[in-house]
């Protein structure tokens, strides 16, 4: 057979060839700190909701393409509360994860050769799709003092074939969160460019909900530009239902329709319902989930002052550490070492962009704080490997 050229020239899956380094899976003293996961199942109320009504048959069938009507204005009422702003259900489309999401909100704005900015360090997805459908990434350079992109850096790579600015707060891998002023700053100047604003909030439920991420929702004008894109899957703890959502404007969701018609027809109905399960009856759980997890990025800060420690904590926030190692070979060789020498499973910065080799991303939401300091253990004495000193970068 012939295969497209762009899916040849994308890298593999990062996860599953990470995975491939562990020769066992089931060991005893494995810590997975490799995929972003909730350590946690959702709670009983929501698998005994969830279980009633897919007995009952409910769940079984296709929806609206938009996704069920109690959902989508569960969402933007939500979203009303959080950001303090405008949402209605008629912006809302419910999709198979933010994965679709973003493939579908892509699929919509871009055609080949067209050009997306996203700011360095990318979510490896992100980066994998546009180069499957041939689109240029213009990348934002990784201030590793600020870890937050620079709207007069954005400037510079705006052009005729621009169609989108990518930013992910709280960020994968780095767990940064944008400030509300750094979020507008992109904002404003997507709309100066009559741009898409593409803002993946994936992991907004996991900082402080007491202050809105940001106040673009507010704007009587956002549906113009802001393209909002969400998961349910780790607030929930609903991965393998695959329900995410795209806020938008009438434009983009009339658009958009056609192309989740083409690929998931509607998302998953009893994701759905799980879904709307949560947004109306979990709020006190996730927030306390919400805390455990703010809890344990202070916790992983803290863990990484250990004054013989040469890996280099830059950022930590939502499920993500990242790190910079301190030696001369590439990140691959790093977690290799890792997971070869001391089980220890991680993600290279290679994974994520351009120039990261230097760094790995840890997802400590996997992993309960009283693991850390045998973490730190195991990275102290991987100080010591001489594999490690070899310069291959």
């Amino acid at each position: 057979m012939n295969y497209n050229p762009n899916v040849l020239d994308c890298a593999a899956a990062p996860i599953a060839e990470a995975w491939s380094w562990v020769k066992d899976r089931n060991a005893s003293d494995l810590i997975d700190m490799c995929q972003a996961v909730p350590a946690h199942l959702p709670p009983q109320s929501l698998l005994n909701h969830l279980a009633e009504k897919i007995s009952s048959g409910e769940g079984a069938t296709y929806t609206d393409i938009c996704g069920i009507a109690p959902l989508r204005n569960a969402l933007a009422e939500n979203i009303q509360q959080r950001y303090r702003g405008d949402c209605q259900l008629d912006d809302i489309i419910i999709t198979a994860g933010c994965n679709q999401a973003f493939c579908s909100a892509i699929d919509t704005l871009c055609a080949e050769k067209d050009e997306v900015i996203l700011p360095l360090p990318c979510y490896f997805n992100h980066q994998m799709w546009l180069s499957i459908r041939g689109i240029k990434t213009r990348y934002l350079s990784f201030n590793a003092e600020t870890a937050a992109p620079d709207v007069d850096e954005a400037i510079e790579l705006i052009n005729q074939h621009t169609k989108a600015i990518v930013l992910v707060t709280p960020n994968n891998p780095t767990g940064s969160v944008y400030s509300p002023e750094t979020i507008d700053a992109f904002y404003r100047l997507a709309r100066k460019h009559d741009i898409a604003l593409i803002v993946d909030e994936t992991y907004r439920d996991f900082i402080d909900h007491k202050i809105p991420p940001h106040k673009l929702f507010a704007d009587p004008d956002w549906r113009d530009t802001l393209v909002h894109l969400y998961s349910f899957s780790k607030v929930f703890s609903l991965t393998g239902h695959r329900t995410g959502a795209v806020a938008a404007g009438p434009g983009l969701i009339g658009q958009m329709k056609k192309v989740q018609d083409c690929t998931a027809i509607s998302a998953p109905h009893a994701g759905q319902l799980a879904a709307l399960y949560g947004l109306e009856h979990l709020h006190d759980w996730k927030l306390e989930k919400a805390e455990e997890l703010q809890q344990r990025a202070i916790l992983i800060k803290q863990a990484f002052e250990h004054p013989q420690l040469n890996y280099r904590l830059i950022c930590a926030g939502a499920y993500f550490a990242y790190v910079q190692h301190p030696f001369s070979v590439n990140s691959r060789d790093v977690v290799k070492a890792l997971i070869e020498h001391f089980n220890l499973v991680s993600l290279p910065g290679s994974y994520f962009g351009q120039n990261q080799d230097k760094y790995i991303r840890l997802a400590f939401a996997n992993v309960h704080e009283k693991h850390f300091d045998d973490m730190i253990g195991r990275l102290l004495k991987s100080q010591q490997l001489d594999l490690l000193t070899r310069s291959k970068i």
